[in-house]
């Protein structure tokens, strides 16, 4: 049997692992933290559950495709439900718009209550199906940095309808021009965030992400997000995977220009596993380098790229009910544009943020105690380049309580009855993620899908690369498929 080490295990080193256990390799995972998950773990606090990472759970067939290819059923180890209201949208001047599940429903919630006709509402929709049609064969399924892929005929039908995939003008741009309403215009920006993005900045190219909302669907983990995590390590286990927790990897041994093991720390303790087929980094790909291979040859233009956006989080258990709040819940900032320049360009966060809060003791009740909610608060924030982060903080979260209060009608701050905060500096340190960046390398030019690392090394045989840092992207998705990809290549 050949022998695999997977550095990281997060969603996409587990993935990894499911994929080469099941094709017959000895698969070892070393993770530095005592759980898996990376940024999809969970915690508890004075009876309130928190999933500390990504809330938002979509193409929810490549999770299922995990325990198919094995021969499992689904259902014996993870079960979700369609959440019928994707989310809540609130403005200052009090403009509520629920996102329905149902397009139709919501395209006409949108005339009704903004004045933008339904009918561009479905338009918009249409050609976010098709966007992600032409580009989901090309871009998600197979790597950008192999000739085969630019030869196919996937490539051709690509090339066929480049004008209409967005690629030479930005989302906001893409989005003025076919609505009148700044609000609907603001609303379909914010999708520029699912991949720490400047909708100023990046390509309509990303207007293909509402389709997997709006057409596909919005799901909901039945015991929260954590159980993706913990469902794929048990699928794993089952499987003959290895976990080895608090093993921090130290170095990525090369010999001869291939990989063929690692030194990894364990209770103080300095080890080798040698004698190693395959090296796969789940770790983010500059820290990759810059940490565990410093002596090797650098991709420097890649891992000099601007790194995405980050966050700020505040877990807040709150001593109160809201009917007015679903799972998903968006409080929108007045300046939009302002927003991201002071994000991209002044490395701070505006007095004046849109605030996201996940709620997910509305559907799994046992996450709050009675009569009170588990407020998952995020706010987008600018990579880690050693801002005052302790006074940004400060300053934010008061921020965020009179803005919250002012459109709620409540004063929240009096509710809050357990905190715990996440910001750029803890992310980074718990997830290896460099500048704590969510989604590796920024997107906000034309050319970003092509500034990621491949999912293999091009210098070094056997070692491989998966996770957000890497083609295709970050999130849950893009980070299943990175696996995906990179196990077609390691498998040949």
């Amino acid at each position: 049997m050949k022998k695999v080490a997977i550095i990281g295990a997060g969603i996409a080193g587990i993935s990894t692992a499911i994929r080469l256990a099941h094709k017959g390799f000895e698969v070892a995972v070393f993770e530095a933290n005592a759980y898996a998950g990376g940024k999809l773990s969970s915690f508890e606090r004075e009876g309130y559950r928190f999933d500390a990472g990504p809330s938002l759970f979509t193409l929810p067939h490549l999770v299922d495709e995990l325990f198919e290819l094995t021969g499992k059923k689904p259902n014996e180890y993870f079960d979700y439900v369609k959440l019928p209201d994707i989310c809540h949208y609130f403005w200052e001047d009090t403009t509520k718009l629920t996102a329905w599940a149902e397009t139709e429903r919501f395209a006409k919630e949108v005339e009704q209550i903004t004045g933008e006709p339904a009918q561009k509402i479905l338009d918009f929709l249409k050609d976010s199906a098709f966007k992600y049609e032409v580009l989901d064969g090309l871009f998600l399924q197979d790597s950008l940095h192999k000739l085969s892929t630019w030869t196919s005929l996937k490539a051709l039908k690509g090339y066929l309808n480049l004008p209409k995939l967005g690629i030479f003008g930005t989302m906001n741009q893409a989005n003025e021009k076919l609505f009148n309403n700044p609000k609907i215009v603001q609303l379909f920006n914010r999708y520029a965030t699912y991949n720490g993005s400047d909708p100023y900045q990046t390509p309509a190219t990303l207007n293909i992400i509402p389709h997997l909302e709006y057409n596909i669907g919005a799901f909901f983990p039945k015991k929260g997000m954590v159980s993706i995590t913990d469902s794929l390590v048990k699928l794993a286990e089952d499987l003959g995977v290895t976990f080895n927790y608090e093993s921090k990897v130290e170095e990525i041994l090369v010999t001869n220009k291939k990989a063929s093991g690692i030194r990894f720390s364990n209770s103080s303790q300095q080890h080798i596993e040698k004698d190693v087929d395959v090296v796969v980094s789940n770790m983010d790909v500059t820290h990759t380098y810059r940490k565990l291979m410093p002596t090797q040859q650098h991709p420097e233009r890649l891992l000099n790229q601007p790194k995405s956006s980050s966050g700020v989080i505040f877990y807040w258990g709150i001593k109160q009910q809201f009917a007015e709040l679903g799972l998903h819940n968006i409080f929108f900032s007045d300046d939009y544009r302002k927003e991201f320049q002071t994000m991209f360009n002044d490395k701070t966060i505006t007095s004046d943020p849109t605030v996201y809060i996940n709620i997910t003791s509305k559907l799994k009740k046992d996450d709050a105690p009675k009569g009170c909610e588990n407020w998952f608060v995020l706010i987008n924030a600018p990579a880690n380049e050693g801002q005052d982060w302790d006074k940004i903080i400060a300053d934010t979260r008061q921020n965020v309580i009179k803005k919250v209060s002012r459109i709620l009608k409540v004063d929240i701050s009096d509710l809050i009855v357990c905190e715990e905060i996440l910001d750029p500096r803890t992310i980074e340190s718990k997830t290896s993620s460099a500048q704590g960046a969510l989604y590796g390398n920024s997107s906000n030019n034309r050319y970003a899908a092509f500034l990621r690392h491949a999912n293999f090394s091009s210098k070094i045989k056997n070692l491989y690369f998966v996770g957000g840092s890497v083609h295709p992207g970050g999130g849950i998705p893009l980070a299943i498929s990175s696996a995906k990809i990179a196990c077609k290549y390691i498998d040949a």
